[in-house]
């Protein structure tokens, strides 16, 4: 074997080892960010449910408000 040819060797071992990790990495990113994405979608569920039911506490208190002047006036 010729010294560049080892040169090519090595450099294609390198490069295949950096290809790996960069798999690998981004295995993980994809798994992070479906892992998200399903913490997004239920905080966004959450919400919806808070606001409906905001709005029902919102109109059944309205009922109980007197119709007055505040004191200040």
């Amino acid at each position: 074997m010729e010294s560049s040819e080892i040169y090519d060797e090595s450099r294609l071992v390198a490069l295949e080892t950096k290809l790996s990790y960069l798999e690998d990495f981004l295995n993980q990113l994809q798994a992070v960010t479906v892992a998200h994405s399903e913490q997004l979608a239920l905080l966004q569920k959450e919400n919806r449910l808070i606001a409906q039911k905001l709005r029902d506490l919102s109109d059944t208190l309205e009922g109980d408000i007197p119709d007055r002047k505040p004191p200040h006036y």
